[in-house]
């Protein structure tokens, strides 16, 4: 029996990182590995063996790695995503972001009221002030659906016209921006900083949106189970994290014989605040 396109798809992402981000040094340090971190670096060894890494290379500088991590991770969420129309139809984009443009966000329906509150706090400088940066998100990667004309709407029965649903975001008729589905936040490795970052943009989010408040995700290689507590224990902000390689940091906990680690691993999974990658598609299709 042919294997799940799912389970392919996460093989050759893998494969992917595998050819120019997830590298091994000459000294047998992993590139998502803390050097200076015994129990990290074993670990992120031991994932990369089961993950096959047969390649060797000097660590590349901590942006190249987000960025590189950022496309893979874009690309296997569009690879997968795109086969749930059946159960999340819309006309969908998936792409990373580039350029770190602050008002990124404002190009979404639910965020297009940014650019006017940037431009009032330019000839403002006390409301720019009293607002600081609180209101500039920018994702790594972002699930956007498109607005849908009347004759989508009215495909299967006339429904609307215009006498009726004049203020509906996802009606095109209605001059809206295409709406933010997905925000997602991707993190190669993560240190008390990083965490940090993330459930600033999080509530960042939640707090300046009009409408629907869209899925806010972390995608980590982060191979340290106390590490990733920092980020993926609680609620109220992020949705959830996801492991690139969950499988694999479960079953490389268990050989090293880390007990406390399992059992912080274990909460979070069990708690569904730490998932696989592989989760991740179907989680957006709710």
């Amino acid at each position: 029996m042919a294997n799940p396109y799912f389970l392919e798809t996460r093989r050759h992402f893998h494969a992917e990182l595998l050819k120019d981000t997830l590298t091994t040094n000459s000294l047998g340090v992993v590139s998502n590995a803390d050097g200076s971190n015994t129990s990290s670096k074993a670990i992120a060894k031991g994932i990369a063996e089961l993950l096959k890494a047969e390649t060797i290379g000097e660590r590349i500088a901590g942006q190249t790695s987000g960025n590189q991590f950022e496309k893979h991770c874009a690309e296997f969420v569009r690879q997968t995503f795109v086969h749930l129309n059946h159960l999340r139809p819309g006309n969908w984009d998936i792409r990373q972001v580039s350029g770190r443009n602050r008002l990124e966000i404002a190009r979404y329906e639910q965020y297009a009221h940014l650019v006017a509150l940037d431009a009032a706090s330019k000839r403002d400088p006390q409301l720019a002030a009293a607002l600081g940066s609180d209101y500039t998100i920018t994702p790594d990667i972002v699930v956007v659906r498109d607005t849908e004309s009347d004759l989508a709407i009215n495909q299967n029965a006339f429904l609307v016209d215009n006498s009726v649903t004049t203020l509906a975001s996802l009606r095109k008729e209605n001059g809206g921006y295409p709406l933010l589905h997905a925000s997602i936040s991707c993190k190669w490795t993560i240190r008390s900083d990083r965490a940090q970052n993330a459930r600033s943009e999080a509530l960042n989010l939640v707090r300046n949106r009009k409408g629907r408040l869209p899925h806010v995700v972390v995608v980590t290689a982060e191979p340290t189970p106390s590490r990733l507590a920092s980020i993926a224990l609680g609620t109220g902000d992020i949705d959830c994290v996801y492991h690139f390689a969950l499988y694999e940091l479960q079953q490389t906990i268990q050989n090293l014989g880390y007990h406390d680690a399992a059992d912080l691993l274990s909460i979070m999974v069990e708690g569904k605040r730490l998932k696989d990658i592989s989760d991740l598609p179907l989680d957006l299709a709710v």
